[in-house]
């Protein structure tokens, strides 16, 4: 049986880079939170991930959020190098401004987040996606789950009792890349989490949820498709929002 052909994708270089994002996936959200206080200015295309755009599929055959494609046409799809590509051009607020035994230590944690409790939070957030793991109770696994993921949660609440943030009285690289999965983890039952025992963990998250630079990097956008406006995605300057959705991308 043959299938229906896809659509051919012209590539064309932009002044600015080209981001596919998605505004909850915390993968995208630590992409942009990056680009934002680094000053990238780039072209930002909201996904809908079930209808996924061609040229997002063309650039990238992992097909999910977030890519960046730079201007020489050089594609970066995992969001850590984002990250690191973005400050590397510029990082004014010193996110990797660290010892490198510290900065071994930061991308030990960051690798904890992204392997273990990640892999607990998807099964706390959406059970119905395993069922071959949880033998007919979603309640219960998501519950275990829960336990499991909050278990490293206290690990970050100790350490946050004695300072601000991750690693000393300023953000880093770390607290940027994990506080989008904690915030997921956190908004999955509100209630819940504000009962729980770890009032340093509560108060970063507060605190980064309520910074402009999140405000900055949350505006809500209709997906884009082929022909449609582009939004340009200006960086984010002493914490004012910086968006212009008044330019189209030909």
């Amino acid at each position: 049986m043959l299938g229906t052909a896809a659509p051919a994708v012209i590539k064309m270089r932009l002044p600015w880079p080209v981001l596919y994002s998605f505004r909850r996936c915390p993968y995208a959200m630590r992409a942009r939170l990056a680009l934002a206080s680094s000053g990238q200015t780039c072209e930002l295309r909201e996904v809908a991930l079930r209808s996924k755009p061609a040229e997002l599929l063309a650039e990238s055959s992992k097909g999910t959020v977030p890519v960046l494609v730079l201007p020489d046409g050089q594609v970066i799809d995992q969001s850590l190098e984002i990250m690191g590509w973005a400050l590397l051009q510029d990082d004014p607020q010193g996110w990797l401004a660290l010892e490198e035994e510290t900065r071994q230590a930061m991308q030990a944690l960051i690798g904890q987040n992204d392997g273990k409790f990640k892999q607990h939070l998807d099964r706390y957030k959406y059970p119905n996606r395993y069922p071959a793991e949880h033998a007919g109770s979603e309640q219960a696994f998501a519950q275990r789950h829960r336990a499991c993921a909050s278990g490293w949660l206290l690990e970050l609440e100790n350490r946050l009792a004695g300072q601000p943030w991750l690693f000393g009285s300023a953000p880093c690289l770390a607290d940027m890349a994990i506080l989008p999965f904690v915030r997921q983890f956190a908004r999955t039952d509100l209630a819940w989490f504000g009962t729980q025992a770890w009032p340093h963990l509560a108060a970063w998250l507060l605190n980064w949820e309520s910074s402009n630079l999140l405000a900055c990097v949350m505006e809500k956008y209709t997906p884009w498709q082929t022909g449609q406006p582009g939004i340009v995605f200006r960086p984010w300057i002493a914490g004012q929002t910086a968006f212009d959705s008044n330019i189209r991308v030909i």
